[in-house]
């Protein structure tokens, strides 16, 4: 009787000796589940990788008002036959009402040359509409359309020296750096009824903007 009691004192023993190493063994991945808790967290974190820097690049300020000084050059068609080569400056200021595509365009141009056999002047006044397309942080496209009042003098025998006017073309800004000037160049056809006949005339125009 003793000797079966030992037994199964023994037996029982033997058997939770071997059960303990088992539960331990079962103790190693409860204790990687942390980490892989933290790498998950980690991996969710918005400023963590690239994930959380998307669209960062892509922000640049915009500038509400626009103004343009610089040299232009027009080729002046007084009358059929008679051209005349014009030289002088050119200034312009734009407002894009919340930074927006469409923007209000006003314009001043005086411009100065040999209308044979007179030496004259052309002065003109327009205002009108600008869009802007293309825009990135150093790059700007446009187009605008613009009405208003030239006046050339002297007096000529043509006729008036004052005539209605409208100004029609596109141009380009490049933006060297991040600051507030720019280069443009711009192309546009000024016309324009002096004299009882309609002219069109090339403008070629160049020179600094300042964006605020």
């Amino acid at each position: 009787m003793k000797k079966s009691q030992f037994l199964w004192g023994a037996i029982l023993l033997l058997v939770a000796g071997a059960a303990a190493p088992a539960r331990a063994g079962d103790a190693p991945p409860a204790a990687t589940s942390e980490p892989a808790a933290s790498s998950a967290t980690a991996t969710a974190d918005p400023g963590a990788g690239p994930a959380g820097r998307v669209g960062v690049f892509g922000v640049f300020e915009q500038y509400p008002f626009q103004a343009y000084a610089g040299y232009t050059f027009v080729n002046f068609h007084e009358v059929p036959g008679t051209t005349g080569y014009m030289n002088g400056f050119n200034m312009s200021v734009v407002y894009y009402p919340m930074s927006q595509r469409f923007g209000g365009d006003g314009e001043m141009l005086a411009v100065f040359g040999t209308l044979k056999p007179f030496n004259s002047h052309l002065v003109t006044a327009l205002g009108g509409l600008r869009c802007r397309f293309g825009v990135t942080r150093r790059a700007e496209w446009w187009i605008h359309g613009l009405a208003g009042e030239s006046n050339l003098l002297p007096q000529t025998p043509y006729g008036k020296q004052s005539a209605f006017t409208y100004e029609a073309g596109a141009g380009f800004d490049l933006t060297p750096g991040k600051g507030h000037l720019a280069y443009r160049v711009q192309l546009d056809a000024l016309g324009s009824r002096f004299f009882g006949t309609y002219q069109i005339n090339p403008k070629v125009s160049a020179g600094i903007v300042v964006k605020f």
